[in-house]
């Protein structure tokens, strides 16, 4: 065997830690994937695996794939305590993990933010919503507070003007597999170091639902674009134009608007450039919509041959046409 082969137990459920899983099947030996059970998904409500679930089941045959619903439970963590492995890897996993579970073992969790800046369930899209201009993946150890572990590695990314949240997500998701594989090296060596985070600096990242998926063009055009890049893919951000519900997707910011023509928030003054008035004057430039019942689209798509846009008001927020 590879003196730097691991036997390595994988903890994950989203499409983040897939990367990840997919580098450690290639290069170490997975002895157990434990990821949240199937759910209902689709029109249909069929139950659907995880996607770490529906990759191992094809490409890591033999490999147990448990799907505890509570993981506390003891029967479960006997189970999972059994299998044979060096270090336990936690990514995107969805349960918070009792003491008894990781006692004596060598556990860490994959966290896409710079921690301690935006712990939380969606830290890649309030890293975008609050105009940062850097973020990163986090390696940390497992505390009793939600991603309040010591750091044992950290790597960054620049986030882009345009950039919108499930780039990122990609993004640093294919960061992972090189970070973990760091830590595993340490480890193997002896000299893993941990630092403590500094509580002072700690920010929140709260979930996000459907009733987030809004935009006030009352606001400045930089804080219009920051909400529609971090909230594309999901939810996306709704607006009205007219009877019509459309998504936005992707936007930058444009050109101010002359002071003896400011215009109202919410106007299309450019139709072929999506220029949209913000508060101040400002204009945001639409990049990417969805009309309904049809494919996302770049905004020149969706303008082209319609009639009508310009000096239409798009509506959101509480503003209305």
């Amino acid at each position: 065997m590879d003196p730097t082969t691991t036997d390595v137990v994988f903890l994950g459920s989203g499409a983040f830690g897939l990367p990840t899983l997919e580098h450690l099947a290639r290069a170490h030996n997975v002895s157990a994937i434990v990821t949240q059970p199937d759910r209902p998904a689709g029109r249909g409500s069929k139950l659907t695996p995880t996607p770490i679930a529906a990759w191992a089941s094809e490409h890591l045959p033999g490999v147990p794939i448990l799907k505890p619903e509570h993981i506390a439970d003891p029967g479960v963590i006997e189970q999972i305590r059994a299998a044979p492995a060096h270090a336990w890897i936690i990514v995107a996993y969805g349960q918070k993990l009792p003491r008894a579970l990781l006692a004596d073992r060598f556990a860490f969790n994959l966290h896409a933010s710079l921690l301690p800046r935006w712990r939380g369930a969606a830290p890649i899209n309030h890293a975008i919503l609050a105009g940062d201009t850097q973020t990163g993946n986090s390696i940390i150890t497992i505390a009793d507070r939600m991603d309040a572990g010591s750091v044992l590695a950290q790597s960054h990314r620049a986030i882009g003007p345009s950039m919108t949240a499930g780039e990122l997500h990609d993004l640093l998701a294919s960061d992972g597999p090189e970070l973990v594989e760091r830590v595993l090296e340490q480890h193997a060596r002896g000299e893993v170091r941990s630092a403590e985070q500094d509580a002072s600096l700690v920010t929140h990242a709260k979930k996000l639902s459907s009733a987030d998926a809004w935009v006030d063009f009352r606001e400045v055009a930089d804080v219009c674009r920051r909400r529609i890049n971090a909230l594309s893919p999901w939810p996306g951000v709704r607006v009205e134009l007219g009877d019509e519900a459309l998504k936005l997707f992707r936007a930058q910011a444009g050109a101010s608007r002359p002071e003896s023509d400011p215009g109202e928030p919410g106007d299309i003054v450019d139709a072929a450039q999506g220029l949209v008035v913000c508060a101040g004057g400002s204009t945001l430039r639409l990049l990417e919509v969805q009309p309904p019942g049809k494919r996302r689209m770049a905004w020149t798509d969706f303008a082209r041959g319609r009639k009508g846009l310009e000096g239409a008001r798009l509506g959101s927020r509480g503003i209305r046409p």
